[in-house]
């Protein structure tokens, strides 16, 4: 992974922001370095950057410019979506059969899923 992108990706893991000295030191770059990936990512319009301290040294507080995309994935299990998302009806969930076919799909990718880390 290419150091831009590398940075980048700490910074998108770090919703709320991460101090330009955390980042160059997650990198185990030194901070000249570290500054000019910054700049580039600036320039490109894929960060943001605001004056901050940190444990009392000035530094910077680098952000995402892109809001993070929602990720679903929990709530599908074999294609199928979570039949309690948006659910109204009355119900109680230990008998369910919607839920119930939904968590055994979950359970059939579990058990996929770790036979194949076992490969």
């Amino acid at each position: 992974m290419e150091p831009e992108e590398l940075a980048l990706k700490i910074i998108q893991d770090h919703p709320e922001g991460v101090y330009q000295n955390q980042l160059w030191k997650e990198m185990e770059i030194d901070s000249r370095k570290c500054s000019r990936i910054v700049s580039k990512l600036l320039k490109k319009g894929l960060i943001t950057r605001e004056s901050a301290v940190s444990k009392g040294s000035k530094t910077y507080l680098l952000k995402s410019a892109e809001e993070p995309t929602p990720s679903y994935e929990r709530l599908l299990a074999g294609g199928m979506f979570s039949p309690c998302a948006g659910c109204r009806l009355p119900c109680e969930p230990e008998y369910c059969e919607h839920l119930t076919e939904w968590i055994m799909k979950l359970d059939e990718e579990k058990d996929t899923s770790e036979s194949e880390a076992q490969c």
